[in-house]
């Protein structure tokens, strides 16, 4: 059976979830105020300077599960540090699951890491735009997406994005609901294949070979502490290096287009033939 981890993050399209039947999930993972979007969560991951009012009742039989920079950040420098992957939750929670968790598919919902000006920001109202700081490793939010498309890739591990927004900037493949319900190990096998195909192993190689080069990696996981030793040319580079090594991934992902034969039949949505780099 297929080993799927859901992440929710506080988007306004997060409550989503609320009614979705648990079984295509194998474990749930909510990010910072998601906890309460429903109770039934395995583990929830935040920062250090999360306020501590927000976390649930330590009460709750879910209390114990709760991530930390203890966990968090020996699992991101495995993947290369948060200077490279981006200094926001949804990319930490990712580098996480895949050194946590090993599944075969991580699913996001409600980590677009889009702020409208004139509507609720978050699924509780309006919060911090973390994600769009200032910040040396979060100029290109995109590139970051790609990084950990491929890099999860390289592991085994698919990273689709859940959301029905129209605009997001965590630029996975998208992917619906029925369509995770229906997955099987050998249509994960498949489509997992293709994208690996379409990979740019040139671009992906060059990126990491620069990350290799500038050696800019903080154990402690705190790279703001360092920040004025990071040059900002030199990371845009390789940003557009993981973006060219996913230039080829479409923007969707659906069984039909990689699992069918002669004689199959599966009703998917139409595939969008736009890029999501």
């Amino acid at each position: 059976m297929p080993k799927i981890s859901l992440i929710i993050g506080s988007a306004p399209d997060a409550v989503r979830a609320r009614d979705w039947d648990r079984s295509a999930f194998t474990e749930v993972v909510a990010i910072n105020n998601a906890w309460a979007v429903r109770p039934d969560w395995d583990y929830l991951i935040h920062p250090d300077d999360f306020p501590e009012g927000r976390l649930p009742d330590s009460r709750s039989p879910r209390f114990a599960s709760i991530i930390t920079s203890a966990e968090f950040v020996p699992a991101q420098n495995l993947f290369g540090g948060f200077v490279y992957a981006g200094g926001t939750m949804a990319f930490t929670a990712g580098y996480w699951a895949l050194k946590a968790l090993k599944p075969d598919i991580i699913a996001f919902l409600g980590c677009d890491m889009v702020y409208p000006a004139n509507a609720p920001t978050h699924f509780y109202g309006v919060g911090t735009a973390d994600p769009l700081r200032n910040d040396v490793t979060l100029r290109d939010l995109k590139a970051k997406s790609a990084r950990l498309f491929a890099q999860a890739l390289r592991h085994g591990t698919l990273c689709l994005n859940l959301s029905e927004l129209p605009v997001t900037r965590l630029a996975l493949p998208r992917v619906t609901l029925p369509l995770i319900e229906r997955l099987t190990s050998a249509r994960i096998n498949a489509i997992r294949a293709k994208f690996r195909s379409a990979i740019d192993d040139t671009s992906m190689e060059n990126a990491i070979r620069l990350e290799s080069e500038l050696g800019y990696f903080v154990q402690s996981g705190r790279y703001w502490e360092s920040i004025s030793d990071f040059d900002g040319v030199s990371l845009s580079k390789i940003d557009d290096h993981w973006r060219s090594s996913v230039r080829n991934i479409p923007n969707s992902a659906f069984p039909s287009d990689f699992c069918g034969g002669r004689g199959s039949k599966v009703v998917s949505p139409p595939v969008e033939l736009e890029r999501f780099s």
